[in-house]
């Protein structure tokens, strides 16, 4: 698959996906600032990443707070452009809880912007199987991850899918648009040629003549 096309599905992935990928902190803690900032499309500022560090170092999470508090750090350092950073934090999330489908999302989106789309696909795999929320992203993700893999049938039919769970969300369906195959048309049926009695004549085979007796 050219070049061309994984780094455009990558900045699909990259610009519409990871925002909407974050997992819930309840409370008013540094882990739900995180969380909130997660949630924003803004680049993180530097303070905003130290209140995840401190989120995870120093208050006393609950595992699935920790775990989403991975996730969420992840997500901001993928999009401060700290890749390696965030897919270590997407990993170290499916170590303690390989249940979180978001992980598994955001794992994906980390490993195509780094090229890696044949590692990412088993990633959108796991989070098409576990359930993201919303579902379309992990539909859009699969198809981007088969399109970078020159799998234009299934990359299709999985934009198809996102576009029907989000008709609003609009880069599944224009990422479908060129993948979309025209119908081909009917053949007409071939006339079959007519043959005059004149033409049967010229080209037909004389009789033989019968064996003289002696």
């Amino acid at each position: 698959m050219a070049l061309r096309t994984l780094l455009a599905c990558a900045a699909s992935l990259a610009v519409a996906a990871p925002a909407a990928a974050s997992v819930m902190v309840i409370g008013g803690s540094a882990a739900r600032q995180c969380y909130e900032a997660a949630e924003s499309p803004l680049t993180p500022r530097p303070e905003t990443l130290q209140l995840c560090d401190q989120a995870i170092d120093v208050e006393p999470l609950s595992e699935a707070d920790r775990v989403a508090t991975f996730v969420n750090r992840g997500i901001l350092r993928v999009r401060a452009g700290r890749t390696v950073d965030g897919l270590a934090d997407f990993d170290e999330a499916i170590r303690r809880d390989p249940s979180v489908a978001e992980a598994w999302f955001n794992r994906g989106v980390a490993l195509m912007r780094t090229g890696g789309s044949e590692r990412a696909l088993p990633a959108f795999e796991a989070a098409v199987a576990l359930g993201t929320q919303p579902p379309a992203l992990a539909y859009f993700g699969r198809g981007a991850a088969h399109e970078a893999l020159g799998n234009l049938r299934a990359a299709y039919a999985d934009y198809r899918r996102a576009s029907e769970l989000d008709p609003a969300w609009e880069p599944p369906a224009r990422r479908a648009r060129p993948l979309q195959r025209p119908r081909p048309l009917a053949r007409e049926p071939r006339p079959v040629p007519v043959v005059s009695n004149e033409r049967r004549r010229t080209h037909a085979v004389p009789a033989s003549r019968p064996a003289l007796r002696p």
